[in-house]
């Protein structure tokens, strides 16, 4: 499932699950830039573990010992009206982390940003920001889609109220965040992101530098929060995913991460997927023909407009498949909230040493529609102490 805040799809894409149920030109990108304040990177704590089968423990992970910063940005996609929701989530990212270490931030958008937008979020953000439209091709319907099919698809859908069913702008939001927002004009500059969505929190401080620790790691693909997505909005997505793998056998990494995402090999999918809402990944895989051969051949097979496949499922699946198990990455030190669910770090001593103010009993990871504990059982992680108390 995609990403967004209820109950109007705003520019992002996360819906929120119910209980287990000729080319054309790119208008040119509007950069806004100014220089960063010289940050200050905080230590991380020497005696933290290495992450351990691609999961951190409680502790924060200690940062890699390559020397300089990673080459990053965060990426946001926001509508000008989007302005106060986001500079919420501007200002969480920016206190319990970016203050001190000064990353980029780009936005984008599918019309032009407006100045008040980009005055005040570029006065909140300590490293440069950049502004920039969305080419129409990707934000429109493809030359192959039959029109008249995805309407009456989109009424059905509409029928049985199944959420964002009727939404043209949905599905360009969550194919635009599959296929296209890593080749944006303003992305190409850069090798790694961080996804932030509109009104999200973060409940701890950040003490390292989370870039600099996927690079020094190893990893490709990080998340926070992992579900089932709905049934309804995907029923052919496997279908096409099978296709991919028959299709391309030498971009399936040896050591996959199927069995967190089929229970019988790869015969059927269990709707297990990372919330792509929040995503700190690799923008050199996602540029790889590994995963632009993937995402062509759902692009292809039309479920965006057929269905209503979400970018979330999208992204897992591709990572999963194409990425070995020890480059995804599970952030438990990262504190998180989107509507409806909370990532809190379990763990006592780690909440209070990183002045967290979540509540570990509203946590998600260890709830019965979580994927979390696949992940762990896939990777043979020991799931922290405390997690049953976390349980349903």
């Amino acid at each position: 499932m995609s990403s967004s805040t209820l109950p109007r799809p705003p520019l992002s894409t996360t819906s929120t699950p119910k209980a287990p149920a000729g080319d054309v030109q790119a208008p040119p990108p509007i950069a806004v830039e100014k220089e960063a304040e010289k940050p200050v990177a905080a230590a991380p704590p020497a005696s933290a573990p290495e992450s351990k089968g691609g999961a951190t423990s409680p502790s924060s992970p200690a940062a890699g010992t390559s020397e300089g910063r990673a080459n990053a940005t965060f990426v946001s996609l926001a509508r000008n009206s989007d302005l106060w929701e986001i500079v919420k989530s501007i200002r969480q990212v920016e206190d319990r982390f970016n203050r001190n270490y000064g990353y980029d931030w780009v936005f984008l958008n599918d019309k032009p940003f407006d100045d008040n937008f980009k005055a005040v979020t570029t006065s909140l953000i300590s490293g440069k920001t950049h502004y920039g439209e969305i080419p129409t091709d990707h934000w429109s319907f493809p030359d192959f889609i039959d029109q008249d099919k995805a309407r009456k698809v989109r009424e059905d859908m509409a029928a049985r109220k199944i959420i964002y069913g009727d939404s043209i702008s949905y599905r360009h939001m969550c194919r635009f965040e599959s296929g296209f927002f890593f080749q944006h004009p303003l992305m190409k500059q850069f090798e790694w992101y961080w996804r932030v969505e509109p009104s999200i929190e973060l409940y701890c401080d950040v003490g390292y530098d989370t870039f600099k620790y996927m690079r020094d790691n190893g990893k490709k693909y990080s998340f926070v929060l992992s579900l089932y997505e709905y049934v309804e909005t995907i029923p052919t997505l496997w279908d096409s995913v099978k296709t991919f793998m028959a299709e391309h056998p030498e971009h399936i990494a040896k050591d996959n991460s199927m069995e967190f995402l089929s229970s019988d090999n790869g015969s059927t999918y269990n709707h297990c997927h990372f919330w792509s809402n929040f995503e700190i990944g690799n923008l050199d895989w996602l540029r790889s023909k590994a995963y632009t051969d993937f995402f062509d051949r759902l692009d292809k097979d039309g479920g965006f407009f057929y269905e209503r496949w979400g970018d979330a499922p999208v992204h897992s699946i591709g990572a999963a498949l194409t990425l070995n198990k020890n480059e995804i990455h599970f952030f438990n030190d990262i504190a998180y909230y989107h509507v409806p669910f909370t990532h809190c770090p379990t763990g006592d001593k780690f909440r209070l040493d990183h002045k967290c103010h979540c509540n570990p009993k509203d946590n998600f990871d260890w709830k019965g529609y979580s994927c979390t504990s696949k992940f762990f059982e896939l990777n043979n992680m020991e799931r922290p102490e405390g997690w049953d108390k976390q349980k349903d």
